[in-house]
């Protein structure tokens, strides 16, 4: 009981808005100068966080939405203004002072949400549960959705060995290339939320 179409379809689509490898940079900006043991916990914190996300959405998402009474495009607005915070913060280099971020997981806000389970990510897991009609198709959506998790744990897990090739200087490069290519993410999720606003009106 497994449709491979499914499976493939959903993963590609979350594989293209999740990013894997353009979370490695972020992901490595955001925990800088934390102990490695640290890191590794986090990389697996916002996995787990943004798999909860995704799980809850996948099941609760379209009552959820309407008893907040919040648009799929409100939901796209309010996470492009939040990235575009952070991301100005990553270019104006306020995360290289540990003192500021030594007590916040980041693990949580920005990278379990909204970076990795973004309205993009919950949207397309909402509609993709709605078409499975069947069993098969339910479980290859659930199975589509682990897969994509593991692969972002993998991919966040053994960035670490950069940190050890490319050394403070690097890190500090990563994190400015980071805050701009989070600003031009960002942007772009206010764009598409405005002009889904526009074409609905």
């Amino acid at each position: 009981m497994f449709d491979v179409a499914v499976f493939g379809s959903l993963f590609l689509t979350l594989f293209v808005i999740m990013d894997p490898p353009g979370i490695t940079p972020i992901f490595l900006a955001l925990t800088a100068g934390r102990p490695g043991k640290v890191q590794k916990r986090m990389a697996f914190q916002a996995v787990c966080v943004a798999g909860g996300v995704i799980t809850v959405f996948g099941l609760l998402g379209h009552q959820i939405l309407n008893y907040l009474h919040v648009s799929v495009p409100a939901l796209m607005i309010a996470g492009g203004l939040l990235l575009l915070l952070i991301a100005l913060d990553l270019l104006t280099g306020k995360t290289d002072e540990p003192k500021q971020t030594k007590d916040v997981n980041v693990a949580l806000v920005p990278l379990g949400m909204p970076l990795l389970a973004g309205p993009g990510a919950i949207v397309s897991v909402i509609l993709a549960v709605q078409k499975a009609h069947s069993a098969a198709a339910q479980v290859s959506v659930w199975a589509a959705i682990l897969a994509i998790h593991v692969v972002l744990w993998l991919v966040m897990r053994y960035s670490l060995v950069i940190i050890r090739i490319i050394k403070d200087g690097g890190v500090v490069l990563v994190t400015r290339l980071a805050g701009m290519m989070l600003s031009a993410i960002a942007v772009q999720q206010i764009i598409n939320g405005v002009t889904q606003v526009i074409q609905g009106s």
